[in-house]
């Protein structure tokens, strides 16, 4: 990947006893790369929207991620990694193709009960309906199909973790259990606890994918339509 970078240089320091020095090597990765590949020939390559994966954090720097490209003809799988931090990443073609299996769905209980403490105006909120409120809302996250959701472009740390609006169904349901738990001016409050955080907010339900690669497919050989016949087997073919 081209990109402005590819010619900042690189800094290294070593410390003398008192003194650090810090010794500047001039990097151009992409002459590098041409250099490397001289006499290859070269295509661009675009990459897919939103294909980007991997299991581990958007900031650690030593990691495998995977992400898809095409040349407009063809979709390639890339993998992308290094070992050691001062290592240039590396890319390498995958063979095969991957999706992302959704494996679990959640609420985020703990960021719940937090806002529900600091935004609570009644009397203090019984540590129990807090309990059922959220028993609530997690049999919700189990048995909604997060297919039919809208999903959100709420920040994660992990691109296997996506965030989910409650659906309007959900929400009806949601708010008619509510009226066995909070009553009165309770019930004021949490229905309208729900309706500020359904959509941005704690109350976004939370998947979490896992990678699944599948292996590339043998190209089918092309057979012709009709098959030449010799006149010694029309008969038998005939019968």
């Amino acid at each position: 990947m081209k990109t402005p970078y590819d010619q900042w240089p690189e800094y290294e320091t070593s410390r003398d006893g008192s003194l650090t020095t810090v010794r500047e090597t001039q990097r151009d990765d992409y002459r590098d790369f041409l250099a490397t590949h001289r006499g290859h020939r070269l295509e661009g390559l675009r990459i897919v929207e939103d294909s980007y994966v991997s299991e581990q954090s958007y900031t650690e720097p030593v990691k495998e991620s995977y992400f898809k490209a095409t040349n407009g003809r063809e979709t390639f799988v890339i993998k992308r990694f290094r070992t050691q931090i001062q290592e240039p990443l590396q890319y390498q073609l995958v063979k095969g193709d991957f999706e992302l299996r959704c494996k679990s769905v959640d609420i985020q209980s703990e960021a719940i009960q937090k806002q529900l403490q600091k935004e609570w105006t009644s009397k203090p909120i019984s540590p129990t309906k807090v309990t059922t409120f959220l028993r609530l809302l997690r049999y919700i996250a189990e048995t909604t199909d997060i297919r039919q959701l809208e999903r959100v472009p709420e920040e994660s740390a992990l691109p296997l973790e996506v965030f989910y609006r409650i659906d309007d169904v959900s929400l009806g349901f949601l708010l008619r259990n509510c009226h066995n738990i909070f009553k009165g001016k309770e019930y004021s409050e949490i229905e309208a606890f729900i309706h500020r955080h359904r959509e941005d907010g704690v109350l976004l339900l939370k998947a979490t994918f896992e990678i699944q690669f599948s292996e590339a497919l043998p190209t089918p050989r092309k057979v012709p339509e009709t098959l030449p016949v010799s006149h010694a087997d029309t008969s038998a073919v005939q019968e």
